[in-house]
């Protein structure tokens, strides 16, 4: 009789532990819309440019999170609109620092968020259910995202 306990001790234990487990969806890239590739900006401020240079005249200073279009790359640099309408301000910016067409994690619960590939490393985020963070890259069973300007790894969940 007792090892019939503690084998429904066990048994609920492993249930309780795979419901704690976070969940989330991942959503595939955007792909070609009707101008060119959704693009992100993963760091706090980045320049759009006349010109593809660093020396080129400033057309606007994109933040965190905003989504220009690329419609074309060339040598490190992507040419971008800011939205799809006509007079949408259009410039250069240095293709290293946007993630151009990413897929993206959106969490089911709350999501811890560490500073490596390991659950025993320093968390350095706590994701509130319903967040959506564009994924930089895939590495085996963890994902590297963007956190404002900063890269953190979640571990992929059974689902994923």
């Amino acid at each position: 009789m007792k090892k019939i306990g503690w084998l429904s001790m066990l048994a609920l234990l492993l249930l309780a532990g795979s419901l704690a487990c976070a969940q989330a969806d991942i959503l595939p890239p955007h792909g070609e819309g009707q101008i060119g590739l959704q693009a992100v900006v993963p760091c706090e401020e980045l320049t759009l440019r006349q010109e593809p240079s660093a020396a080129s005249k400033a057309v606007e200073t994109l933040r965190y999170g905003d989504l220009p279009i690329v419609i074309r790359q060339e040598d490190g640099w992507a040419y971008c609109a800011l939205g799809d309408s006509e007079d949408a301000p259009i410039g250069w910016v240095n293709a290293d620092y946007i993630a151009i067409d990413p897929a993206w994690y959106r969490t089911d619960a709350k999501t811890p968020v560490y500073a490596w590939n390991d659950t025993a490393a320093l968390k350095v985020a706590l994701l509130d259910k319903d967040t959506t963070l564009p994924i930089l890259r895939e590495e085996g069973n963890w994902l590297i995202v963007s956190l404002r300007g900063a890269t953190g790894w979640i571990q992929k969940s059974d689902r994923d």
